[in-house]
């Protein structure tokens, strides 16, 4: 089961993202685990939402900027050794023994203090 709250639903920073952004942001949610983060790749994204990695990659992007996922390990491919994927904390949920930071709500007064 996958339960979202109503603000982050209702909120502008997930109401503006694109449908694309808006999947991926549940797939990411279906691989998460309390105790790692989220392992999702631009290629399982593309697969996985039937879209160009072009559009895979903005979908990213768009989830990053909005405060919904932050990087946790980029990703590492070398064809002698096994290859891993980039890793995501999901800012709504709890992650590593912590609450959850919930960056989305607060992405614009970040995005205004930088200015």
């Amino acid at each position: 089961m996958i339960a979202l709250r109503r603000q982050m639903l209702e909120s502008k920073n997930f109401l503006d993202l694109s449908p694309q952004a808006k999947v991926l942001l549940l797939l990411l949610q279906v691989q998460w685990r309390a105790d790692r983060a989220v392992g999702y790749g631009v290629r399982e994204a593309e697969e996985k939402i039937g879209c160009s990695r072009k559009i895979a990659m903005r979908a990213f992007s768009e989830l990053r900027e909005a405060g919904f996922i932050r990087l946790v390990d980029e990703s590492l491919f070398c064809s002698r050794r096994r290859s891993k994927t980039r890793t995501w904390r999901l800012t709504w949920m709890p992650w590593n023994c912590q609450a959850p930071t919930n960056d989305w709500e607060k992405i614009n007064t970040i995005k205004k203090a930088e200015s």
